[in-house]
């Protein structure tokens, strides 16, 4: 992709998908709403009522997690929908619908909403994009990854990232910033002012820890009516597994040996925002998420353009991108394996940098 020339506007890119699947349904978006919430609901009434609480039931416990905690995904990629004003023309009620769903979910709605714009806004750019940016070879952070790498050899390596991408990535990023932009530093969801939350976020973030606090407390009443395993059962565990899918949906989505990363010399909005990969999903992981890792590349594109038009619009976008629309078509797992084997990117020259084997 590094050698293919931009010859083509976002402006082009729009005519050529029907203007009307841009058109909110705020009905329709309640629909999906509902799916989400009534069967994460009726999963957990399912496992509440007929699984029992005890270590003899915990495998039972462990799927009743994964499955409640996939179906619960689709929660949270509603609730970025309406961080990206994807529900309604009217902007106020995608702030209150999305609040709802993130902050349900432990998600800070107005923090993230804020950093998730700079991260579409700095796509792919190498110091300044917002999550998921790459290390770089032959920094500090680089050799100490190669070090470990070639000291516990590429599977240990690789298992140890997928762990620290999917149970370690979101809590890091969410109150240290780890894979944010080196640009900068140090950053924190929940702390104003930082380099990513401006002072002008302060009122914002009050109110969005406020929803944690409140949700945190709920928790808390609920472990002293009944007991910490509850708790731990139905909603911490389904919480973790939400997570896990989270960060290795978003760290699909931006990295692979195929994609390059720009410096300040090379980088344009379009060019970042192109170099977004639609991944291999299982049809059925599609259904519950909503297409979120299948249209991400139209997503980056058109943020606004509701979740229940992406499928028809993606068809579209495939017809005018060409070859400048990268779509990874091997199994997920084996997409996973492989982008958590690289250890980061070098310069290809002219303002272009690639992940590389080592």
């Amino acid at each position: 992709m590094s050698n293919k020339n931009i010859d083509i506007t976002l402006g082009q890119i729009r005519k050529a998908i029907p203007q009307h699947l841009f058109k909110k349904n705020e009905f329709r978006f309640l629909i999906s709403v509902g799916q989400a919430f009534s069967s994460t609901l009726l999963l957990t009434y399912i496992a509440y009522n007929y699984i029992p609480l005890n270590w003899w039931t915990l495998p039972i416990w462990v799927i009743y997690a994964f499955i409640t905690g996939t179906v619960a995904t689709g929660i949270w990629v509603l609730g970025h929908e309406c961080s990206h004003f994807a529900f309604s023309d009217t902007k106020w009620l995608n702030d209150a619908l999305g609040y709802i769903l993130h902050q349900a979910l432990l998600v800070p709605y107005f923090s993230l909403q804020h950093s998730h714009a700079v991260h579409h806004a700095k796509t792919n750019h190498l110091t300044e994009g917002e999550t998921h940016t790459p290390v770089i070879i032959g920094s500090k952070m680089g050799r100490i990854y190669q070090k470990m790498k070639d000291v516990l050899g590429e599977e240990c390596f690789t298992s140890i990232q997928i762990f620290n991408i999917a149970v370690l990535g979101w809590p890091l990023y969410f109150l240290f910033g780890v894979s944010g932009g080196s640009a900068r530093g140090f950053t924190s969801h929940l702390i104003v002012p930082n380099k990513l939350l401006p002072k002008k976020m302060l009122v914002k973030v009050a109110v969005s820890n406020l929803g944690l606090c409140l949700i945190i407390y709920q928790l808390y009443k609920w472990y002293q009516f009944t007991s910490f395993a509850e708790v731990m059962a139905l909603y911490i565990g389904p919480y973790l597994v939400v997570n896990i899918w989270l960060t290795i949906i978003t760290s699909l989505q931006h990295n692979d040996i195929n994609i390059p990363h720009y410096d300040e010399t090379a980088w344009t909005w379009l060019k970042g925002n192109l170099c977004t990969i639609d991944r291999n999903y299982p049809l059925w992981i599609n259904a519950l998420h909503f297409d979120t890792g299948t249209t991400h590349a139209l997503h980056h594109l058109f943020s606004e353009l509701p979740h229940y038009n992406a499928r028809e619009a993606n068809i579209h976008l495939k017809q005018v991108l060409g070859d400048l629309y990268y779509q990874d078509t091997k199994k997920l797992w084996i997409s996973l394996y492989q982008t958590a084997s690289l250890v980061g990117v070098e310069h290809q020259g002219n303002g272009v940098w690639k992940f590389v084997k080592t």
